[in-house]
């Protein structure tokens, strides 16, 4: 049995994406700052209207897919394919951009707090041009686990053991086998979690502080974790929250330009001139 321990932090890079949205940039600061299979992840979180209202009009992807959890405020899904979704707190989104899409996601709102995550899952190669799909998941199908002290842990994405039950989230991919929770700890709470050793993994604290087998992991940091087969982890004396990402590393290639990733320059190419020439979809 081995513990996971922090390999490395890095700071989110404060950032604009979409019309002007501002948002910290926790994973993928830069195109070599990954953690194989996720490629990118944005917390975006504001109270001022001005940071988010003029949203992300429409704009294309190809090659991925992308998770968005919303936390607090409402926004708007549209996509080529006449899916329409509305996101409130605690909704999830799942959309497999494949051979492409092209889709906006609008504030529904003009004022209060917006909080959410969006998440860049890559494909591998052999599906990076399967028909775009898409799938909005509230959240009271989510699963939440109850955690000591009305602690809680809700499960976006993958199948973990707790508390003498499987969980099943409701996001699955046998290729990447993704694992994403959303992790509540209350103050000086313990919280130990399995974690398949083939997985990489990042832990981002949001609230609080939390303690990764009792090395600190400061608020608004991102931890890239060791190797192991478990996850210590032990909140702050005024709780802590934080988001854990893991997943199988695809071991591929990786070339990208803006919204499109892909495996080759060339294939990087084409799907740029599909865009222009409206082939993409």
């Amino acid at each position: 049995m081995t513990a996971r321990t922090i390999t490395t932090l890095y700071p989110p890079l404060d950032t604009q994406d979409g019309a002007g949205v501002r948002l910290r940039r926790v994973l993928g600061q830069h195109q070599h700052q990954r953690m194989d299979p996720f490629l990118m992840m944005d917390h975006f979180v504001s109270d001022e209207a001005a940071d988010y209202i003029a949203g992300f009009p429409d704009h294309p992807h190809r090659g991925f897919e992308t998770i968005t959890y919303m936390l607090d405020g409402h926004m708007l899904h549209r996509d080529h394919m006449g899916n329409q979704g509305h996101l409130r707190p605690g909704d999830l989104q799942w959309m497999t951009a494949g051979r492409g899409v092209i889709h906006s996601e609008m504030p529904q709102q003009e004022a209060g707090r917006m909080q959410g995550f969006q998440i860049w899952l890559n494909l591998p190669a052999a599906l990076k041009m399967q028909p775009a799909r898409y799938q909005d998941i509230p959240a009271d199908q989510l699963p939440r686990i109850p955690l000591a002290d009305n602690g809680k842990l809700v499960l976006l994405a993958g199948e973990l053991r707790l508390a003498d039950q499987i969980w099943t989230g409701p996001i699955r991919s046998e290729h990447t086998q993704p694992l994403i929770a959303d992790i509540h700890l209350a103050p000086e709470q313990p919280l130990t979690l399995p974690l398949t050793k083939e997985l990489n993994a990042l832990l981002y604290a949001f609230e609080g502080d939390i303690r990764v087998n009792e090395q600190a992991l400061p608020a608004r940091q991102s931890a890239v974790l060791s190797a192991g087969d478990h996850l210590i982890l032990t909140a702050g004396c005024s709780g802590g929250r934080a988001l854990l990402l893991a997943g199988r590393p695809l071991h591929e290639p990786v070339v990208q330009y803006g919204p499109f990733v892909m495996n080759t320059q060339a294939e990087i190419e084409q799907a740029m001139m599909d865009y222009r020439a409206g082939k993409l979809v």
